[in-house]
This record gives structure tokens, sequence and C-alpha cells, in this order.
């Protein structure tokens, strides 16, 4: 593809990313690192077969493209923090979380036959979330066990959507 098709240079990219908001400033880059998640897979899928000549080109085409996506990602930030915001890459964020909830250090919580128990660090979120109208993931949780356990005034016909 790349043979009859151009990339945008990377002046042009950056460019192009002045004037957009910045929601889809973020938006464009959880597409791109989506885009890189799924080359790296295509070559981990492709390294098998890496004696294919073929095969070989492709692994080299999609890291030469996913060296122009980090670039841009590069240039996204750049233009995020370059407006006075804080850049924060969601993979690297979501990746602490992960290990952090795995610690058990993960806001406080610990969990115990998969229920959580929580340090008290709630009370703030819950005061916040009320202001905002939405929920925090405890008070889902809570909401939903609730539902699960007291089927009260349910047909038991099921759930329909």
């Amino acid at each position: 593809m790349s043979a009859t098709a151009t990339p945008i240079p990377p002046s042009q990219f950056a460019l192009a990313i002045k004037d957009l908001p910045l929601p889809n400033l973020h938006f464009k880059a959880a597409e791109i690192r989506n885009q890189i998640a799924h080359l790296a897979s295509s070559n981990a899928q492709l390294a098998e077969f890496a004696d294919d000549v073929d095969c070989k080109e492709a692994i080299a085409e999609n890291e030469v493209v996913m060296g122009r996506m980090v670039e841009r990602l590069d240039l996204l930030k750049a233009e995020v923090e370059g407006r006075g915001n804080l850049w924060i890459e969601d993979g690297e964020e979501k990746e602490k979380e992960e290990k952090a909830v795995l610690n058990g250090a993960a806001t406080g919580e610990a969990t115990s036959n998969g229920d959580i128990a929580t340090n008290g660090v709630s009370s703030q979120a819950q005061a916040q979330s009320a202001q905002s109208g939405r929920l925090t993931d405890e008070e889902l949780r809570a909401m939903l066990r609730a539902r699960m356990e007291d089927p009260a005034g349910e047909d038991e016909a099921g759930v329909f959507l």
C-alpha cells in the first residue's frame, strides 16, 4: 500500500493538528496507539514465517510505519504540551493502574473473594461524584450487586434489551 500512497510528512501533520480541539488530539493519539498495537501484533504473527521474503518485507514495512506513528505521537504530545496541558499516556497509565490493582495498592483497595474493601479513600470521590452526577466504580459496583441480589419486582422471564 505504501507504494501507491505517500504518508503525510511530519510538518504537514503538525500543521494539521494545530486547529484541533484538545479532546480530538487525545482521540487521535489513542487511535494511533491502537494502530501501532495492531501492527505489532501483525509483526508477531509474521515472525513465525520470517524465512519468507514477503513476510520479511511486510515486517520491515510495518516497523517503518510504526516509527512514523511514534513520531506523530511525539508531535501530538508537543502540541498538547505547547497549549499548556499535561500529556498523559493512556497506555502507561493503564499499565500502572493494573499493576497497582494486582499489588492491592490502587486507591487503597484490596480484594478478597472478589469483594473490594476500601480504606475510606473513596469518601471524597463519592462527594465529587454526587456533584458531577457520575458514579464512581465502587458506587456502580454496589448498585449492580444490589440489583443482582434483590430481583424483587423483576420478571423471571429474563432481560429485555
